[in-house]
């Protein structure tokens, strides 16, 4: 190993010597470039070697070429080259060959080299890297397409692009992002040679027998693309993906009329096609003299609005699906959202985004999320006989929703309707048991705010009988707070004794009740320690920060500090994982003073 490693560093000393003579490094610093390389070389030629080892050297040589770049432009030297870094860029290469050789599967290994070659322009190599990667990589797409872009943009070989994603397309025929990426590729081919030909034109320069192909110059090998990728994948939303790239290109628009007329004839099935024609209308000319006022320019954009909704209605009336009305009213609630100061523009907004949707509603299609925009628009608008009955529509058609119910029982507590203590009760029957808790929520706030005492604690005893714990234990929990709030300390105390042994209670049970018995002028420790006991009885075996509480207050103003010893020994014997190490360390900080 030892000769090996002593050839390697001999065979860097010419670029080394070449550094020193032309001033780039010191003798100082090429003695400790050799000191260091020495120590990598030898890293490299163990028996085990480990990958960081082949990326620490490769970082290395990487670091001593960014600082011959700058210090070629610091000292203006630029010469010999070939002498220097050309040895170094052979050198990084060849580790990285022998690294990927051995790490096949790192795909990471293989983009790093791929950059380097990438920034250190030897991009005749970067070409085999990719094939290389490809090789042993072909599932990913992603690659196929980085290697193809790398051939166009760095190597600017369209032939070399279009070869690799023919071939990708072997491994992945029905990959999308292959074939938008290979479809671009073709449309930026024709924008070069359209380019270059104007170019040559521009300068009246003799052709010759070269020739521009007509077919090729209008975009004829991405129709070609079109079409197989259209062939395979049938797909509305595909095709206006690729219409979208085609519109980039301003050479294009036959290419775009002929993907429009096949959207049009293939894909009315497909919501997104109705939805994507209907805005197309947004973006059509308007009358010039008209946009010089604002409210000319906003009778315009009613105008292209309305022309929108007309696409939008044959769609509905050819399409009658929850996706379809879906498009339609998140059109109108996109244009309602936009400002304005034009008023009528505003009402004419306002009308037509609840026409559609009762019209959508009236058709059990209208979607969950936009009853929430509806009821918004109706209460802003002060119809509250509206909202409430929207509110009452809501729940009929998504009974089993939580969301449906909160959103609608929120509106009805807002307009102060008379139903809603029966609504909480009906919404309880239809949900998920396991999805309630944030009904039983709701319907405590209202109770607490609406209803007499008796009647809330007949609400909170209801919610701790329920068979969800997550539901049980908040309901005990909000009692207890509850219980407080309204009748003191001896309410509370006398909640907590009728639920502590009402089984599943939460941490925050216990220590809602801690903190009230605190909050006392004279706490009594000896309810404390009971609180804190039967707390430990439920999660001592976990919970480290419940010891580290009750330690702390034995060792305050109301405990016995003598007392903490025992508890330290308990919660060492009774806690379990993690939790014993965590609480060493904390209980350390707290004796001396840092928690």
């Amino acid at each position: 190993m030892a000769e090996i490693v002593q050839q390697r560093i001999e065979e860097r000393i010419p670029e080394l010597e070449q550094l020193e003579r032309v001033g780039l490094f010191t003798k100082k610093e090429v003695k400790s470039i050799i000191k260091r390389a020495t120590a990598l070389e030898y890293k490299l030629h163990r028996l085990i070697v480990n990958k960081e080892d082949f990326i620490a050297y490769i970082q290395y040589e990487i670091n001593v070429l960014e600082l011959v770049k700058k210090r070629r432009v610091h000292i203006h030297y630029q010469f010999k080259k070939e002498e220097i870094e050309f040895p170094i860029i052979h050198r990084i290469n060849s580790v990285f060959k022998r690294a990927t050789n051995k790490w096949k599967g790192d795909v990471q290994l293989w983009l790093s080299h791929a950059a380097f070659c990438k920034k250190w322009a030897t991009k005749g190599q970067i070409s085999k890297v990719f094939s290389a990667m490809l090789a042993i990589h072909p599932d990913k797409p992603a690659l196929w397409i980085m290697a193809a872009k790398s051939e166009l943009e760095d190597r600017s070989s369209s032939e070399s692009a279009r070869h690799l994603f023919l071939r990708a397309l072997r491994f992945h025929p029905n990959n999308k992002k292959v074939y938008q990426e290979y479809f671009r590729m073709e449309l930026l081919h024709c924008e070069k040679l359209r380019k270059q030909k104007n170019d040559l034109e521009t300068a009246k320069m003799d052709l010759g027998e070269y020739e521009f192909s007509p077919e090729i110059l209008s975009g004829k090998l991405a129709e070609v693309v079109y079409r197989d990728a259209t062939g395979k994948i049938k797909e509305a939303e595909f095709v206006i993906s690729l219409l979208n790239i085609a519109a980039i290109f301003d050479f294009t628009k036959e290419l775009q009329d002929f993907i429009l007329q096949d959207l049009q004839d293939n894909y009315t099935e497909d919501s997104l096609t109705w939805d994507f024609m209907a805005k197309r209308e947004l973006e059509a000319p308007g009358a010039g003299e008209e946009l010089h006022t604002a409210k000319g320019r906003a009778s315009d954009i009613n105008r292209r609005e309305e022309r929108c909704c007309q696409v939008y209605e044959e769609g509905v009336k050819s399409l009658n699906t929850e996706p379809m009305w879906t498009c339609y009213v998140a059109f109108c609630w996109e244009r309602l959202k936009r400002k304005t100061n034009v008023q009528e523009l505003k009402e004419k907004r306002n009308e037509r985004q609840l026409g559609v949707l009762q019209r959508a509603h009236d058709s059990s299609l209208l979607k969950e999320e936009f009853y929430t925009t509806w009821l918004k628009i109706l209460l802003s608008s002060g119809d509250d006989e509206g909202a409430a009955s929207i509110a009452m529509a809501a729940t009929q058609r998504y009974s089993k929703s939580v969301s449906v119910w909160s959103l609608s029982l929120r509106t009805l507590m807002q307009l102060g309707s008379g139903d809603v203590g029966r609504l909480f009760q009906e919404a309880l029957t239809h949900i998920n048991p396991k999805e309630s808790l944030p009904l039983w929520q709701l319907q405590v706030q209202w109770s607490v705010a609406n209803q007499s005492p008796e009647e809330t604690e007949a609400v909170f005893k209801r919610g701790q009988l329920s068979a969800v714990p997550a539901v049980s234990m908040e309901m005990k929990e909000s009692y207890l707070d509850w219980s407080f709030s309204t009748g003191g300390y001896k309410k509370a105390r006398k909640a907590f004794t009728s639920l502590q042994e009402n089984r599943p209670l939460s941490k925050a049970f216990f220590t809602t009740m801690i903190n009230i018995e605190k909050e006392q002028e004279t706490p009594k420790m000896n309810f404390l320690r009971d609180y804190f006991e039967r707390a430990l009885q439920e999660f001592g075996t976990s919970d480290d920060d419940l010891w580290l509480q009750y330690i702390q207050e034995e060792m305050g103003t109301f405990g016995q500090p003598e007392n903490s010893g025992k508890i330290h020994w308990r919660a060492m014997k009774f806690l379990e994982g993690e939790s014993v190490e965590r609480f060493t360390c904390r209980f350390t900080l707290m004796q001396t003073g840092h928690l």
